[in-house]
């Protein structure tokens, strides 16, 4: 469960303040697909750091399976965002020098997990995502499209409650598109909580909830065509 209640997000930029995010109140149940969509500079991405645990509210509440995140110190909101959070970037983010299954194995070493543990867990979620036959490839020896499923991996290989996606299909071409984002919506389908923040209107309209964000405020909340409670 997701809480933000009376969210402000203020940037100063030079001698200006920017208010990026402007009294956004918003509950996400477990398992729900919500799009966010608007134009540049709504604070779309801000709104999914804020959830992220990568920036914090400059006011507001934000209460995660009923923690509030915003009175938590660095160190704790790290540990909640690894246990509960995985993110997807349009920008894939993978270490070149590392392969496929290197990167995917990268969360779990950082978390400390033994490499008994590891290795059946990397080799599931590569031949889930159709990846098996790239595991000893590196970044540079990949289709953006794969690129991206290695993401999609690492993201989730530490069973995350929510997948956070951050334009997932904005460096694809359409038909690895479609691919990346059928395999973001069969995980939500197996109850992972999906946010996927685009410019497309295609991809938003996918979203069984979609919200549009305008000027830091969410202009729009719709369910299945009816305003989401």
């Amino acid at each position: 469960m997701i809480e933000l209640q009376d969210i402000q997000r203020v940037f100063r930029v030079g001698d200006e303040l920017v208010h990026a995010l402007r009294d956004v109140d918003l509950r996400f149940n477990a398992g729900e697909y919500v799009s966010l969509m608007g134009p540049s500079g709504s604070g779309k991405s801000t709104l999914l750091n804020v959830i992220g645990l990568l920036d914090r509210p400059t006011a507001g509440t934000y209460r995660l399976d009923g923690i509030d995140t915003t009175t938590l110190d660095d160190a704790r909101q790290a540990a909640v965002r690894r246990e509960k959070i995985g993110f997807v970037f349009q920008a894939f983010h993978l270490v070149p020098r590392l392969t496929a299954a290197e990167n995917i194995e990268l969360p779990m070493v950082l978390s400390g997990l033994e490499p008994a543990a590891r290795k059946p867990r990397v080799a599931d979620a590569l031949e889930r995502l159709g990846m098996t036959d790239r595991a000893d490839h590196r970044p540079s020896q990949l289709s953006g499209g794969q690129r991206q499923r290695v993401a999609i991996a690492r993201a989730t290989v530490m069973r995350p409650g929510i997948l956070l996606a951050d334009e997932p299909t904005g460096n694809l071409d359409q038909a690895s598109g479609r691919v990346v984002i059928e395999t973001l919506e069969a995980m939500n389908v197996e109850g992972l909580t999906l946010i996927v923040v685009t410019h497309d209107p295609a991809i938003g309209e996918r979203a069984s909830r979609r919200l549009h964000m305008v000027d830091g405020l969410v202009e729009s909340d719709t369910a299945d065509g009816e305003p989401a409670p």
